[in-house]
Parts: C-alpha cells; structure tokens; sequence
C-alpha cells in the first residue's frame, strides 16, 4: 500500500524497492538496513496501522463493519482480503481510507530517520504510479512466478489459488522490470549467502553513486 512523500527531503539519495509477494523484499531491507540504509517500510506501516489499537481500527469498523475487526482487535485480513479482491468498490474504500494514514507514517518516518540513504519498501510501487518522481532510482527483487507462488504457500499456508489472485493483481515480472534501475535476483535457486552477496554489491554501488555526487 503506498502513500505520499513530501518533497522536502535531507537525504542524497532515495530508493524505493520493490517486487512481487514472495519476491523476498524483506530480506533485502533488513540486509540493507544492517548496512546502514534508512528502512522506511510501507507494508510495515500498514500492518501498525490495522493491528489492535492501530489507527486505523476505527475507521475500518466504521466503514466495513465490526466483522472486519477479530477478536483481538486487529483487522481480520483473511476477510478483508477475501472482500477487496471480490469487490472492486471495497478495494477503492479501503484504499481511500489506508493510504492517507500510511502517507503520513512515511512522511513521518522518513523525517526522522537518517541513513546512508533511504530505502523505501512499497510492495505496489509499479501500480502506485505515484512513486518515480518520489524517489532517485527503483530497485527491483526479482524472481520468477513459480517461486513466488512456492513460497507465499510455504510462508503463509494461503491456498494457491489465492496466492495466484494476489499475484494476477499485482504489476507483472516484465512491468517492474521495464522500470528497475538496479535489480537484485532472488530467485529458487538463490541462497541466503548468494543474497547477501548481491545485496552488498547492490549497497556499495549506491555508495558510489553518493560518493560520485560528493
């Protein structure tokens, strides 16, 4: 889920990474994030946000109802996931109600934190549109859609078929890699060390780009 970023920022360089469910994200963030980055993650914040006593519990009761909201307070995802991708007019309700908290969490987090550079993780970037002139370059995680696939079911025990609408709606391997400046492969046959590996590669060329503009 993406929000907005004001255009007032300290850091020299911004990136937004990105990449399928499944894509292994995460993993890149947090090796960049050891490395000395600024981790601003989207769907971190959105999951705060919708998590008991986050911001936007209320909101979501007063709009989808109480069954949107489980026993322990937080949003049941399992149901709204099963409205928004059943539901084109839901979809653009929750989106219209998350993505202006999520903005301003970003805006806040990016305030505050300081880094080497910012990373900012947003799942949907592609689809956003809204990002490119956001930040100064994108980076992809890339894998193929049997990986992804293998390994959303491994993680979360979603049914395959869901798995594959989640993934039908999402920007295509072709499209995010039509606009990455730099991609990082994570794909079945990549080991955690091989990972790693890449990902350092990928930071210190950052590095450079920083140390190129002085």
């Amino acid at each position: 889920m993406v929000g907005t970023l004001s255009s007032a920022r300290a850091q020299p360089l911004r990136v937004g990474l990105t990449g399928g469910i499944g894509s292994g994200k995460t993993a890149v963030a947090d090796l960049l994030a050891a490395r000395g980055a600024a981790v601003i993650d989207t769907d971190a914040i959105a999951h705060a946000l919708t998590a008991p006593g986050g911001l936007a519990i209320e909101p979501l009761r007063r709009e989808f109802g109480p069954d949107m909201i489980g026993p322990d307070g937080a949003m049941d995802r399992s149901r709204m996931r099963a409205l928004v991708f059943s539901d084109v007019q839901a979809k653009a309700r929750l989106e219209a109600l998350i993505h202006p908290l999520i903005g301003q969490e970003v805006e806040r987090e990016a305030a505050g934190r300081q880094g080497l550079y910012q990373v900012f993780v947003v799942p949907l970037l592609v689809e956003s549109g809204r990002w490119r002139d956001r930040v100064d370059r994108i980076c992809v995680v890339d894998c193929d859609e049997a990986t992804q696939l293998r390994r959303v079911q491994r993680r979360s025990g979603l049914a395959p078929d869901m798995v594959a609408r989640i993934m039908a709606a999402q920007a295509t391997r072709a499209q995010r890699l039509a606009v990455a400046d730099d991609v990082i492969v994570n794909d079945g046959e990549t080991t955690p060390e091989q990972l790693a590996q890449r990902t350092l590669a990928q930071h210190r060329a950052w590095l450079d780009l920083l140390a190129l503009r002085g």
